[in-house]
């Protein structure tokens, strides 16, 4: 089983190298409540998935994808089936200045196998050692991450909470903005207007995205793509695979096996 959250928070506040590694396996289905700690942490699973949620909003977590958490923001996860995490705390004065925000980030196999070195690293490490420079390459290896469309961004307006949190519900809902409109006794304009102004997207790629993220956990438990689709609400597996591919530059299929 996996230690308590505050013994781990303990070890990760009082390692004083610039990186540190740490290795979790986690049980299908296990929650870590929400914590924050004072360094950044790069949250990376070799297996399964992890939706990571933060007051910023929720991010689907596949293999060869991470997500950067900038330190002091408070977060929490959920495991999607059996996740094997290797995270890696770096100190805010050693961290790139590139990556300033909370965001999901792709990992190159170069990053990958460091990442999986750097489980092995003893505490503190000797820098100019073959331990520091393995450190040291991980760094640079930060400064080229590419941001990728994993995020959810949640609205705080009352009227656009109530139309996310239904949505995420049911998913395969096909209301559009002017039934919604009708149900909140509120003009299209307006909700058009507060969903780009509180999440960046309109109201159809809102949900578009809230779809994309929620196959990415239904993939990942082993769903076929034809049930994932129908229960989306896409009018057929082609359908929603063209979608995917348009968003995230993959087939389903290739988006799991990369690497």
């Amino acid at each position: 089983m996996p230690r308590p959250l505050s013994e781990a928070l303990r070890e990760i506040e009082g390692a004083s190298s610039p990186v540190t590694g740490r290795a979790t396996d986690y049980p299908a289905g296990w929650y870590i409540e929400p914590h924050a700690h004072s360094k950044h942490q790069l949250i990376y699973a070799v297996r399964g998935v992890m939706v990571v949620r933060t007051d910023a909003g929720r991010w689907v977590v596949p293999p060869t994808r991470a997500i950067w958490v900038v330190g002091g923001m408070t977060h929490e996860i959920r495991c999607v089936g059996e996740v094997h995490m290797r995270s890696l705390l770096v100190a805010p004065e050693a961290a790139p200045r590139l990556l300033d925000e909370t965001q999901a980030v792709g990992i190159s196999p170069l990053l990958r196998e460091l990442i999986r070195a750097a489980m092995a690293v003893p505490q503190p490490y000797v820098p100019g050692t073959r331990d520091g420079r393995v450190m040291r390459l991980i760094l640079d290896e930060l400064r080229a991450l590419p941001v990728l469309p994993l995020h959810l961004q949640m609205p705080t307006d009352a009227r656009l909470v109530r139309i996310c949190e239904a949505l995420q519900r049911r998913l395969d809902d096909a209301s559009t903005m002017a039934d919604w409109a009708g149900r909140l006794a509120v003009d299209v304009k307006t909700i058009q207007r507060l969903f780009l102004k509180e999440t960046g997207m309109t109201f159809g790629q809102w949900r578009q995205q809230a779809r994309l993220l929620r196959a990415l956990e239904l993939l990942a438990t082993g769903e076929k793509v034809i049930d994932v689709a129908l229960a989306l609400g896409y009018d057929s597996p082609s359908a929603f695979a063209t979608m995917f591919r348009r968003q995230f530059g993959q087939t389903p299929s290739q988006f799991f096996a990369e690497g």
